[in-house]
């Protein structure tokens, strides 16, 4: 007989001491101050934004789909394992109060994101909607809440589905009267908002019967999707720290590789550079993490009204590429050939330094092109000459250091 509380206890233990070994490296020091730094900024702009808010812009729109979004959104976590499939498979009866705990806690994870949102939402309803006040937009937050975990009870009844073409079609629809109930809630339509969760709430009763018809869970895929949501963290950690059991991906791109690559020398003094640059390109997470770099930081950058303030963004990002490139370092460090080869350790160290100065300076080159589209010269000549000689300096001083 399975104690299914203390089995939930031992096995979220377990789950809780896994991530933590990796949160208090994604949280350091270095990001969190540039993270500040970023949030503050963004607010300040934001709310000088609002004060010259067009009467026209869709908020009701926007509010529908971002709350809509949220209340679908709603994994199970179970924290199940592969072995699981064997060992507790026959005593799946056992098992409810493991599994109501599962929803418990899936349902507590997920509150930071509908309480971030809505306090980032809060100031444009506000601005757009001043005669509904706040406490229309505080029962509209209830309402996510509410409808967030009939969603997910949902979910866990459509677990019990294989067809993966069902799933997604339920998935679809209720995906679209979600951000239709929050579409006209955020107007105050409260006839439609009414009419349109009354299909809702058919969809649900259809979920529930689906899950009726079926003998019980489909173990397999639970297990598939607690691993994936667990790679998608080891992946995020994996740009702070090294994942040792962490399963990388490697793909071809072809044009890439010969683009980076086609001027190197074919010498033994450059077979690091080699090596770094197409595990730069061909790995799952260099390349994807560099371009996300660029293409916020150049949001940034492109938004905010304030020379100043562009550039001390572009710096930013400039400082969070390079921080985040150097996990290329112990990309290789399990792979005993680069010991053995006759290779010499500064060829190693000058190789990283050499091909992170080359994309942070083309990363400087992209930020200055946004002040050549806007007509700001100065900026231009601040941002290419600053973010040079900072990329210069950072790497030559803080990341040469940590390279040993």
């Amino acid at each position: 007989m399975i104690n299914a509380k203390e089995f939930w206890n031992r096995r979220f233990s377990d789950h809780v001491k896994e991530t933590s070994r990796y949160l208090k490296y994604i949280f350091n020091g270095h990001i969190a101050v540039a993270m500040l730094f970023f949030i503050s900024a963004l607010a300040y702009y934001y709310q000088q934004w609002l004060l010259n808010l067009p009467p026209s812009f869709p908020t009701a729109v926007i509010t529908g789909v971002i709350f809509g979004l949220v209340a679908s959104y709603s994994p199970v976590r179970t924290l199940l394992k592969e072995a699981d499939l064997i060992f507790l498979l026959p005593a799946e009866f056992q098992l409810s109060d493991y599994f109501k705990r599962c929803l418990y806690y899936s349902f507590l994870i997920q509150l930071y994101v509908v309480f971030l949102l809505a306090a980032a939402l809060g100031p444009l309803y506000f601005a757009s909607y001043p005669d509904l006040g706040s406490r229309h937009y505080l029962i509209m937050i209830v309402l996510v809440l509410l409808t967030k975990v009939l969603n997910m009870v949902s979910n866990w009844w459509m677990l019990k589905e294989r067809n993966p073409r069902i799933r997604r079609t339920d998935q679809t629809a209720k995906i679209l009267l979600n951000i239709a109930v929050f579409y006209f809630i955020a107007k105050s339509e409260w006839v439609f908002a009414g009419v349109i969760a009354l299909l809702l709430a058919a969809v649900f009763l259809y979920t529930y019967m689906i899950s009726r018809q079926k003998a019980g869970l489909a173990w397999d895929l639970l297990v598939e999707k607690d691993h994936q949501r667990m790679r998608t963290f080891y992946r995020i950690a994996n740009m702070f720290t090294d994942v040792p059991h962490l399963k990388n991906t490697v793909k071809k791109r072809h044009l890439l590789v010969n683009a980076v690559v086609s001027r190197i020398p074919y010498a033994q003094e450059q077979s690091f550079s080699y090596l770094y640059r197409i595990t730069f390109i061909r790995s799952s997470d260099y390349l994807g993490m560099y371009t996300r770099l660029v293409l916020i930081g150049g949001a940034a950058i492109w938004f905010v009204p304030n020379m100043w303030v562009k550039v001390a963004f572009a710096i930013l990002f400039l400082y969070l590429s390079a921080f985040q490139m150097m996990t290329l370092w112990n990309h290789h460090r399990t792979i005993a050939w680069l010991d053995i080869y006759p290779l010499r350790h500064e060829w190693k160290q000058q190789a990283l330094l050499k091909w992170l100065k080359q994309i942070t300076l083309f990363q400087t080159f992209l930020f200055g092109l946004l002040f050549i589209f806007q007509w700001n010269l100065l900026g231009l000549v601040i941002v290419w000459a600053g973010g040079s000689l900072f990329s210069i300096a950072f790497i030559q001083g803080y990341v040469k250091q940590k390279l040993v």
